[in-house]
Parts: C-alpha cells; sequence; structure tokens
C-alpha cells in the first residue's frame, strides 16, 4: 500500500524577534543547508552566494508573517546535537531556506520563480568567492550528492546535518513542497557515506577562499563598454536623422537587424532544452532527444558568445566542417545539447536538425586565445548512429559525450581482436574520460575503437577526425549488422589501418563484408577477399574499398592489413543498391612464381582477363600465372548474362 501523503504539522507562531535572533545564532548551519540542496548545476561562487541570499530572505519572510498570539504546538524533536536549535523560531528559518533551494531547481517556466534569479544581495564584484577544497572522501560525496535529484538532497542533508528522525524528515520535506517524501528518503539511502563529511570545509560557504577574476579582460570589458557608449550615442544619432530607415531600395538589411527569426536565433533564452527523461518517451530516438547536460547551461554569456560566433565568426575563430556541410547561421533557436567545461575550455554543443555545432573556447573566455567552430551534417540520424559526439579534441586525444541511452561505454583495440574491451569512464553527465585519438601516433599499432552498450546490443564506432563518430559494421551490403564474433573482429584487426583513407570525409558508417574466400595455388593457403564501403552523412561521396587479405603466421592482432585491390569514389558498388564486387591482384607465391588472382561476389558466373596475361574460369574465383609487372584487365559476366569490369 502506498504509504499517505506527508501533511505538515501545526508550527508554532513564530515572533519575528526570536527568528532574527536564530538566524543570526545559526547562520552558519543555515547556510550549509542551503548550500548542500542547490542545484548542483550552478557554479560553487553561485550557489556560495546564493545559500547566503536564502538564509537572509527567511528573515524578511517571517517579518511579513503575521505572527498570532498565543502558545502554539512546538515541533516534535529528539535528543541530539542539534535538540538546541530545534525550535519554532529556528524551524520557520529552516523550513523557508529549504523551500527556496529546492525551488531553484524546479524546471523554469515562462516566469521564474524568486530563487531561480541571481540574487541581488549579497553582490561580489572584482572577486570569485568558493569554500576551501576538501579530500577525496568530500568529493566522492559531492559528486554522489550531484547525481541526486533535489529532494533526495535534502533528506540527505536533513539527516545528516540537522540529525532529523525519518519522520521529521518527511514532514519537513512536505512543508517545504515535495510531492512524495517517501521517494525522496529512499533515494537518499543510495548514498553510503558518513553524514560526518557535511561538516567538512568542502560545505561551509560561510569559510571562503577568494581568487580575482581574469583582470585583463575586465580591462578589456572596461575598454569596449566604452566602445559601446560611443557606438550607441552614433547609432542614436544616425537614426534621429530624416530618412525611410535602410531604404527602400536595398533589398537586404543589415545582419540579423529587425529579423525577428534571426533576434531568435541569437537569443540563450530562446534554446530547446530537453528535459533528462524526455528521451524515455520520445518517439524518435536520435539526436533530438538527447537531453541538455553541462555545468554550464545556465551561463547566458557563453551561450550568447557561442550563438553570436555561429552566426557571425570572426577572423580569430577557427572553423572546419565536414564536406558539403552548409556553415552558415541557425535557421531559429537550435537545441542546447552540452553546455560545460571539459578539460581545459568551455564547450557548447547545438544541433539545429541538419546539423551539429561545437563551440570552444578558453576556460577564461579571453578572446585572444582564440575560439574554434565545428560543424558536422548528422541529419537522418537514429538510435544506432547517435550514440556519441566528440565533445573535445586535444593534444591528440578526445573526449566523448555519450547518449542518453548508453548504460556502458568500452574501449575496445581493433587490432587485438582476443583482448576483452576494457572499461571507459563517464561523468554523470555522460561525458568520457580522453583517449588517445585513432592515427594520432602517425603509425598503426593500436586502433581504439569505443564500444557503445544500450543493455540489448553493442556498437563499434571509431574516430575519424569529425564530431559525429563513425559506426562499424560487418556482413553484406543489404543486411549489415554490428560486429560480433571472432571472425568479425579478426576481419576487423586487418582492415583498421585501412580507415586513415576515408578520414575527415564526413563518413557516417563503414561496412566491410568478406564476400569472397580463395585457396591459393601451390598450397600456400587460402585468402580472404573483402569489400570495405563508407557511406557518408550528405549520400554522395561513399568510397569503397576492395581488399585481399593472404594468409599470415603471425599471431593473431600483428597480422598486416589487407592490401588494397581496387579504390573507387561515390560508386554504388558494395551497396545496397549494386551489392557486387569484383577486383583483382598480382601475387608472389612462397615458391617465387607470379600469379594474377580476382574473385567476385556471387553474382558472378565466370571471369576472364586480358591485355598482358589472358586467362578465364568459370565461377566467381580465377588463378592465372602471370610475370613480375605483368597488367591485366578483369571482367566478370552475371548471371543475367551481362558483362561488368572490375572495381576501380
Amino acid at each position: 500500500m502506498r504509504p499517505l501523503p506527508e501533511v505538515p504539522s501545526a508550527a508554532a507562531p513564530v515572533d519575528a524577534e526570536q527568528a532574527e535572533a536564530s538566524l543570526v545564532e545559526h547562520y552558519p548551519r543555515l547556510v550549509r543547508l542551503g548550500y548542500l540542496v542547490l542545484p548542483p548545476s550552478l557554479s560553487r561562487s553561485r550557489r556560495v552566494l546564493a545559500a547566503h541570499a536564502l538564509a537572509q530572505r527567511s528573515l524578511q519572510a517571517a517579518r511579513r508573517a503575521a505572527p498570532a498570539q498565543g502558545a502554539g504546538l512546538p515541533l516534535p524533536r529528539r535528543s541530539s546535537r542539534t535538540a538546541v536549535a530545534a525550535g519554532p523560531d529556528y524551524a520557520s528559518v529552516r523550513r523557508r531556506v529549504l523551500r527556496g533551494a529546492l525551488a531553484a531547481e524546479l524546471p523554469r517556466r515562462w516566469w521564474p520563480q524568486r530563487a531561480q534569479l541571481p540574487p541581488a544581495l549579497p553582490l561580489v564584484w572584482g572577486l570569485r568567492l568558493f569554500p576551501h577544497s576538501g579530500g577525496a572522501d568530500e568529493l566522492a560525496l559531492g559528486q554522489r550528492l550531484s547525481a541526486l535529484r533535489g529532494p533526495a538532497r535534502a533528506a540527505f542533508v536533513l539527516r545528516g546535518l540537522e540529525s532529523l528522525a525519518d519522520g521529521e524528515v518527511r514532514r519537513e520535506l512536505a512543508a517545504a513542497g515535495v510531492a512524495d517524501p517517501h521517494a525522496a528518503l529512499r533515494e537518499a539511502d543510495g548514498v553510503d557515506a558518513p553524514y560526518a563529511l557535511l561538516a567538512s570545509p568542502e560545505f561551509d560557504p560561510c569559510s571562503l577562499q577568494a581568487r580575482p577574476p581574469d583582470l585583463p579582460r575586465r580591462r578589456r570589458y572596461a575598454r569596449a563598454a566604452l566602445a559601446a557608449v560611443a557606438a550607441a550615442a552614433v547609432c542614436g544619432t544616425l537614426l534621429g536623422l530624416p530618412g525611410g530607415g535602410w531604404g527602400r531600395g536595398d533589398p537586404a538589411a543589415p545582419p540579423y537587424a529587425r529579423n525577428p527569426a534571426a533576434e531568435e536565433a541569437l537569443d540563450p533564452g530562446a534554446l530547446r532544452v530537453v528535459s533528462a527523461t524526455f528521451w524515455r518517451r520520445s518517439p524518435r530516438t536520435d539526436f533530438t532527444a538527447w537531453p541538455t547536460r553541462g555545468d554550464r547551461t545556465e551561463d547566458v554569456r557563453l551561450l550568447r558568445r557561442a550563438l553570436t560566433v555561429w552566426a557571425r565568426p570572426g577572423g580569430g575563430v577557427r572553423t572546419s566542417a565536414t564536406p558539403r556541410t552548409p556553415m552558415g547561421p541557425p535557421m531559429g533557436a537550435p537545441q542546447l545539447l552540452y553546455a560545460g567545461e571539459v578539460g581545459a575550455s568551455a564547450v557548447v554543443l547545438f544541433y539545429d536538425g541538419l546539423r551539429v555545432v561545437r563551440y570552444a573556447e578558453p576556460r577564461n573566455a579571453d578572446p585572444s586565445e582564440g575560439a574554434a567552430l565545428d560543424f558536422a551534417r548528422v541529419d537522418g540520424a537514429d538510435g544506432a548512429s547517435a550514440g556519441a559526439l566528440v565533445v573535445e579534441r586535444a593534444a591528440g586525444r578526445v573526449r566523448y559525450l555519450t547518449a542518453p541511452w548508453v548504460r556502458r561505454a568500452s574501449l575496445r583495440d581493433l587490432l587485438s581482436p582476443d583482448r576483452a574491451p576494457r572499461p571507459l569512464h563517464r561523468t554523470p553527465d555522460g561525458v568520457t574520460d580522453a583517449l588517445a585519438g585513432t592515427g594520432s601516433t602517425g603509425g598503426c599499432r593500436s586502433w581504439d575503437a569505443v564500444e557503445l552498450s544500450d543493455g540489448t546490443t553493442d556498437r563499434l564506432v571509431t574516430d575519424l577526425g569529425e564530431l559525429a563518430p563513425a559506426r562499424l559494421t560487418s556482413g553484406p551490403p543489404a543486411e549489415p549488422h554490428d560486429v560480433t564474433g571472432r571472425p568479425e573482429l579478426e576481419s576487423w584487426a586487418r582492415t583498421a589501418c585501412l580507415l586513415p583513407s576515408v578520414r575527415s570525409h564526413g563518413v557516417r558508417s563503414v561496412n566491410s563484408w568478406m564476400y569472397a574466400t580463395q585457396s591459393l595455388p601451390e598450397g600456400d593457403g587460402a585468402a580472404r577477399w573483402l569489400c570495405t564501403r563508407a557511406e557518408t552523412w550528405r549520400g554522395t561521396g561513399s568510397l569503397v574499398l576492395a581488399q585481399f587479405q593472404a594468409p599470415s603466421a603471425r599471431p593473431s592482432g600483428s597480422r598486416p592489413a589487407g592490401a588494397v585491390a581496387a579504390r573507387s569514389e561515390d560508386t554504388p558498388a558494395c551497396g545496397k543498391r549494386t551489392p557486387r564486387v569484383l577486383a583483382g591482384v598480382l601475387w608472389k607465391s612462397r615458391g617465387g612464381r607470379w600469379y594474377v588472382l580476382a574473385a567476385g561476389s556471387e553474382q558472378f558466373t565466370s571471369l576472364a582477363t586480358s591485355g598482358g596475361v589472358t586467362g578465364s574460369a568459370r565461377g566467381r574465383l580465377l588463378a592465372v600465372p602471370a610475370g613480375a609487372g605483368d597488367r591485366a584487365r578483369l571482367n566478370g559476366r552475371l548471371r543475367d548474362g551481362s558483362q561488368v569490369g572490375a572495381l576501380r
């Protein structure tokens, strides 16, 4: 049976003078309570100021309350170290602090609540204030609390900091507006940490350390403000002149002037923000279902800079884009995927339905250090291709932001098929640890792919130098599937080192298909013929490689990459429309003799060579003696009698 809703008890009337005295006496405890319950999405400095504002604002609320005369029933108390603080006056102030801290995490509406706005007082100019750092235990507790919902954090803090019994905690939560205090207590039970850590200096917003802001940036802002005032004066003068504005003869206005859609695209408040649980009920499994994540999603200045640079990138902005990806401004308000600090940069990820756009700047927002703006086309994404995005690329290392449906991420070295994948740590926001970029060392001694698991399917993706990693698959073109099993992993072990040929090509997926196995002349073993096709996000520009993998005596994981027998761009061969391929190589046996070897897919009934080497064979395999340096023309006949040439 579901427990009945908790009903707040009738608190005793509160005298304003008693509340003021209680606030002064227990001010540090009240501020610490607010600091711990406030949402972790706020920066530490902002949480400090917000906690002080909540405690001070609670006194004003107590004064506005009209106290009735007569004695009231005191709140239930238990014998503890905080029993002296459990009077109705202190409880009233504490309850208002708790209510304000929980309100700061409520979803934003068209008119935000007061607790969701930056505090007017106290106000600090020219300094950044934050508590002293604690140890590893405090850091771990902070991370656990940040993963909880607001009511669960409040329940844990009331238990540990205020030493309240569970019944009192439920009563306080109900009075603060929590709909289900029982659920909050059950969630708080999952935090396995001693309550004594809550008294650490790590969570004390009254014992602070101060650091200066970016002083050079302050001077630049002052100069920019003077320039802005001068520009506003000039513009005001010009607008006051007689005339018809921009003029009827000019069909275009200055950028983003008097255009509502363009102005909305530059407004951080108009960004589409998605809740953390929307993907569970979303009818689509793609980037539209990604929740808005990161610790700076409320940083309006960062978001405004990112949108402005996207619309009008300056000369100091490093810009990149996948082939045929439009680099223009947003077409209306985009979706905010991520905004936070990753490594040494502040990163913002947007999605506008066609493109993913990544903006990155130094953490201190110093314009002299430049910014980066990357575009990648991702239209038509689905659950298989929207599993991750590159959120940072620096010093030859990359970090991914994984989709909300990814339950586990791990690293698999494609060149070592016998080695089990290694776990890849992720933050609560889904950002992975930094890992070495593929091909960053100049050789091909290893190739790390990321294995993403949603609980039912494991998918391999790899970095090819773009925002969206490429999905790796195996199987016939009509039914490609995720890489599974030892044979497919061994096939990719000799294919991975060919992937740099499709790097920075706008690749969406790479499928490797073993279309034939051929017994070699002179009993030299069996070779495998594979067709590797890279599909692009834009649809055109696909790249096809036919490779010949000769048998090797080396152990698995150290065998050489396959030899590229043929290469073709923007062709339907080896794809869904034309699922066939024909290729040949000039091969030297162990005995030193040369042969022309060829293999076709199952649609071929006979093969023939002409030119420098003449020969033919029924079926789809051919081996003809040849000489060193001989060149031959290869053709094949299909089941319908038509004749086609080799891939080229």
